[in-house]
């Protein structure tokens, strides 16, 4: 055990009707969105790149010039409030429902029930956000996410392959997975899984401490505990993340 340890650390292992309440609600119940101009797309973008440099504030100031009834906008603002602690964030995701960026509604909804420890509550928004979206893979490995903190090992499971299969290039799932299986004493599944990744020794490391930490507290971990996506999964008009 000691020395599949010690082999794992040099690869190694993350409404409707206006009523004045607020300006979007009369656009929220329809299915499609409005495209941004080019103008709106380049501040989105600037905010963008903004927010993945970890400068939240300037970010939302940008986003704060630009009209809320773009879906878009929303979506950004809500993300970038989230991770700053906002309570104005869950409406914002709430807006979203019903709208092109449904999905992404759901998903924020689910990281902020997770984050307040309601695995339940945060399990029911990442399963319908999976509905809407199938075929993404962040939402896939939050919805794996929860499913680990709930230990329903075999659904974690499931949806880590699943993300990690929609998009070879992103590591984030596999670090989740390498997790469980190092959860689970996996160690040789953990190590060709860490090798196959090219995830490094830092992220092998912090794979250990969260598996340890699961051991220790399962039931009071959040979907921080274990890793979900940054700042850079919220999807870009025009542009990939």
């Amino acid at each position: 055990m000691k020395a599949m340890i010690a082999a794992l650390s040099l690869i190694l292992l993350s409404g409707c009707a206006t009523d004045g309440s607020a300006p979007w609600l009369a656009q929220a119940g329809g299915g499609s969105c409005a495209k941004p101009s080019s103008d709106q797309e380049l501040a989105l973008n600037m905010a963008q790149d903004m927010a993945d440099e970890g400068r939240l504030h300037a970010s939302l100031a940008h986003l704060e010039s630009l009209p809320p009834t773009l879906p878009e906008v929303r979506l950004r603002k809500a993300r970038v409030l989230r991770l700053l602690g906002s309570r104005e964030a869950e409406p914002l995701y709430k807006s979203l429902l019903g709208t092109c960026r449904a999905a992404e509604g759901e998903r924020g909804l689910g990281q902020l029930a997770a984050a307040r420890g309601d695995n339940n509550q945060a399990l029911m928004h990442l399963q319908a956000a999976v509905k809407l979206s199938p075929t993404d893979e962040k939402i896939r490995n939050d919805l794996g996410v929860v499913y680990l903190n709930q230990l329903k090992l075999d659904q974690a499971r499931f949806q880590f392959l699943t993300a990690m299969e929609l998009k070879q290039s992103d590591t984030l799932a596999a670090l989740n997975l390498v997790t469980l299986l190092i959860y689970q004493d996996e160690w040789t599944q953990a190590a060709e899984l860490v090798s196959r990744s090219g995830l490094t020794p830092d992220q092998v490391n912090d794979a250990q401490a969260r598996a340890e930490k699961l051991r220790a507290s399962p039931a009071g971990l959040t979907i921080k505990a274990v890793k979900v996506a940054a700042v850079s999964d919220v999807p870009d008009t025009g542009r990939q993340p």
